[in-house]
């Protein structure tokens, strides 16, 4: 009989893509997924599992290499976002089809925040696209979401790691992966010969990103480092904070670390890379928990 598991999925951009991997490898070894809450890239790859579209999502990511990222980006000019987000979802829609939460075949539950009203919003009805939507609008990077009376942002700033939010049932399991641990880069090589050719050209397209968002906000060439810097360390420090007090809280039965420092929050192009540590890291994890009853300690 296959075991159940109740899953957890934090938020933390390009990084979250190997929950992709951990759902791959929890079904290989017979685990059977019964619920899932997610915060921001949890959100995401957990709502798209529930549609039932894990595989084509995952081939979708394999073929956004660098070139591609960029040309899904919209800029806008407004004061609370830089990219308004619509090609991204307008692309997903294409191939991946919108339902409500509540009709999906597992319960699932979408964290973001309303920077209005200072509070949790967790989504567990209405429109999965709506919810991803809210769950992944990063401050000040992508637009936030208006919602009645409020204003809602990447559910990472407020609850990363949302294990209260997962619903249980007696025999579940509760699995947990946490893709912003402060542990050492532990990965499988993924050779890739044409690795250099492919860095050069995206390094170039970042020297055009930045430069488009210099003209939105001009500064010294010093200053303008320094500003985004400072603003992703911050939402990394509060979404690092809001994970650790989460697992001070919940004691997950299977706890799947993924090392901050594997890549970039937003090398969405690393995508099979990716995948494969999330396959590596959840098979680390599960014989670990099935040899010793206990996965590695939080990072």
């Amino acid at each position: 009989m296959k075991q159940n598991i109740a899953l957890v999925l934090s938020g933390g951009g390009a990084r979250g893509i190997a929950h992709i991997g951990v759902i791959e490898e929890l079904e290989k070894q017979g685990f059977n997924i019964t619920s899932i809450a997610g915060t921001s890239m949890g959100a995401v790859v957990g709502g798209v599992y529930t549609l039932g579209q894990l595989q084509a999502y995952k081939n979708w990511l394999y073929k956004l290499d660098k070139l591609k990222v960029f040309s899904l980006i919209d800029f806008t000019f407004r004061s609370h976002g830089l990219i308004k987000g619509d090609k991204l979802f307008n692309s997903l829609q294409s191939f991946i089809s919108d339902a409500n939460i509540e009709d999906l075949r597992i319960p699932y539950a979408a964290v973001a925040a309303d920077i209005i009203n200072k509070k949790e919003v967790v989504f567990t009805s209405g429109s999965m696209y709506e919810a991803v939507r809210a769950s992944i609008a990063i401050p000040t990077f992508f637009s936030p979401v208006k919602s009645g009376d409020g204003l809602l942002v990447d559910g990472g700033i407020i609850n990363n790691l949302p294990i209260e939010h997962v619903k249980r049932n007696p025999d579940d399991i509760l699995v947990v992966v946490n893709v912003n641990a402060l542990t050492a880069v532990d990965k499988p090589s993924v050779p890739d010969n044409r690795k250099a050719a492919k860095r050069s050209v995206y390094q170039q397209k970042i020297r055009n990103f930045y430069r488009h968002l210099y003209k939105i906000k001009p500064t010294s060439h010093k200053e303008r480092f320094g500003y985004f810097d400072v603003i992703n360390k911050t939402i990394g420090l509060i979404t690092y904070r809001t994970t650790q007090l989460s697992l001070e809280k919940y004691s997950p039965d299977i706890l799947i670390n993924i090392s901050r420092e594997c890549c970039s929050a937003y090398d969405f192009y690393k995508a099979q890379e990716m995948v494969k540590l999330g396959r590596y890291a959840a098979g680390k994890s599960i014989d670990a928990f099935k040899t010793k009853g206990k996965s590695p300690l939080p990072g």
